[in-house]
């Protein structure tokens, strides 16, 4: 059975990720670091239908930490499917934007990718099968005001995989990266961003659903993606 481990899972992307992947017979390691009992919840729910899967906790932003857990996580085999969904909002002008804002989003975002993907890569290389997941924004290909640090950290995403894809391609793992736009969401919420608002300006005129950004994950990390590597797909109703 192949092992996936997706950062943020208790995040309403990350948790139907989690499911989707689940739902392909894959065993799902739900990470979380701010709120493990969300991550405990989705891992429980999947088990309670009949699927594979357990909770993991650390924190991305700290090296060693990711290095140690993913370790302990290595020890049961390789991780052959890892989605990085991890990422956190500090949304404020750049004039008024804080050193510490700046980093702190870079930090979970790009310096995450690099701490959690590093030591699972050449395992899954070793497997000669794998399928790496960044997930973007379209904020990364369209900016958005306020959002100087978070487009910069998902766009560096989009730049880090371009380049890992072509490291791991001849040895049958993918890297893609997937840029949702406006999804139903308790931020997207509490933006102020209504249905009426919404339809405004997606030509699709309604908000993504998170099951419809994980139906996309789930392909990109099948056996049917096989040929699919080094792209970002931006998921976003006509959007961009």
């Amino acid at each position: 059975m192949r092992r996936a481990l997706v950062t943020g899972g208790g995040s309403p992307i990350g948790a139907a990720i989690a499911r989707a992947l689940a739902a392909q017979g894959v065993q799902v390691l739900v990470h979380a670091h701010a709120n493990p009992a969300r991550a405990a919840a989705v891992a429980e729910a999947i088990r309670a239908g009949g699927g594979h899967a357990e909770a993991v906790t650390f924190d991305l932003t700290e090296a060693q930490a990711t290095a140690a857990a993913a370790e302990r996580l290595l020890a049961a085999g390789p991780i052959q499917i890892l989605v990085h969904n991890a990422g956190t909002h500090e949304d404020v002008p750049m004039a008024g934007m804080s050193e510490a804002q700046w980093h702190r989003v870079i930090a979970v975002s790009l310096h995450g990718f690099f701490h959690v993907a590093r030591p699972l890569l050449l395992p899954m290389i070793g497997t000669r099968w794998g399928r790496i997941v960044a997930m973007s924004s379209l904020s990364a290909l369209m900016g958005n005001r306020g959002q100087a640090n978070y487009a910069a950290a998902k766009a560096g995403l989009i730049g880090a995989v371009r380049a890992l894809s072509l490291e791991c391609a001849p040895r049958g793992v993918t890297v893609n990266a997937v840029a949702p736009g406006i999804i139903e969401s308790p931020a997207v919420a509490a933006a102020g961003l209504t249905p009426e608002r919404i339809a405004q300006m997606v030509p699709a005129r309604r908000a993504g659903r998170p099951e419809e950004v994980a139906d996309l994950v789930a392909f990109l990390c099948s056996d049917r993606a096989g040929y699919i590597t080094g792209q970002c797909i931006s998921i976003n109703g006509g959007l961009a």
